[in-house]
């Protein structure tokens, strides 16, 4: 019966969501008799000595929930013998949300028509890739860097100047461009995946004219039924990743379709216990003590 756990946070920057996150889990380990204590991806330390072995500190845990986005630690602690939640390469496809959409293709789920911007370590720009953007994607274009949270670092272009600018801007980022879903402008719906089964979901609105629906940019949960067929669809997603846990934000086509927008391997619970009334760190908690006792 596992009965220790450790919750791995950023040592340099928690946000107040994570830290939200930590304090729920924490709360409902302790109803099924689990500690869980926190530590950082600084205080584990985890490195290579001069054998070319992987050690560390020793952590006394019979699990760790990981809600940090440091790779290599992750990918450290695994190999040292720890189980995560989520585990290494789940987070690592997720994290970069090309991966995510190269991870999920072929596999029958609908997603925006996205391009790849192409790698450049250099001061020139391409203008044959802006012309081949321009003939795969009708104005106005999503622009996203492949990394970032909480709907920073996504645009939306409107004109051909607009993404020369982008381009010549971000030309070192990882980047991608995709189709404006019209459809869905400012609208999604958020569900929370756990096992590879639905646990609860909202849709998110944003009532001041933004695009994205993000809540953290003034979108506004609403506790609703989700459709059947977006469920589906997220749970399929989370399945293919190897989610433990998972928040996916699926968009509204314009025939009602679900079109699979992002997925967030460390999405934050409060706003969406408060919105639907789940108690979603019970089911990922419970979740991982039988993940743990079947080991």
């Amino acid at each position: 019966m596992s009965n220790k756990g450790i919750c791995i946070l950023n040592a340099y920057s928690i946000l107040p969501g994570a830290k939200h996150f930590y304090d729920r889990m924490k709360e409902e380990f302790s109803a099924l008799s689990i500690s869980l204590e926190k530590a950082t991806n600084a205080e584990i330390f985890t490195y290579l000595n001069s054998e070319g072995d992987l050690t560390g500190k020793k952590l006394d845990a019979d699990f760790i929930l990981y809600l940090d986005k440091d790779l290599y630690a992750s990918y450290g602690l695994e190999k040292r013998g720890y189980r995560l939640f989520n585990q290494a390469r789940p987070v690592e496809l997720c994290d970069d949300k090309m991966r995510t959409h190269m991870a999920l293709a072929d596999h029958g789920i609908k997603m925006p028509k996205t391009i790849s911007g192409p790698l450049n370590y250099s001061l020139n720009s391409s203008p044959e890739f802006v012309e081949n953007v321009e003939k795969e994607l009708s104005y106005p274009i999503v622009a996203k860097e492949n990394f970032g949270s909480l709907g920073a670092r996504v645009y939306l272009l409107d004109n051909h100047q607009s993404l020369v600018e982008f381009e010549d801007l971000h030309r070192f980022a990882p980047r991608l461009y995709q189709e404006f879903i019209a459809s869905s402008k400012g609208m999604d719906y958020r569900i929370i995946v756990v096992g590879g089964k639905f646990v609860t979901g909202m849709k998110r609105i944003n009532l001041h004219g933004d695009f994205r629906s993000n809540v953290a940019l003034g979108g506004i949960g609403q506790a609703v039924k989700i459709p059947a067929e977006f469920i589906q669809t997220a749970e399929k997603a989370a399945s293919i990743l190897g989610l433990d846990y998972c928040g996916v934000d699926v968009l509204i086509g314009p025939k009602g379709e679900p079109i699979l927008c992002e997925v967030n391997s460390n999405a934050f619970i409060e706003g969406i216990e408060k919105v639907t009334g789940t108690n979603v760190a019970k089911a990922y908690a419970e979740y991982i003590q039988k993940t743990i006792d079947r080991i």
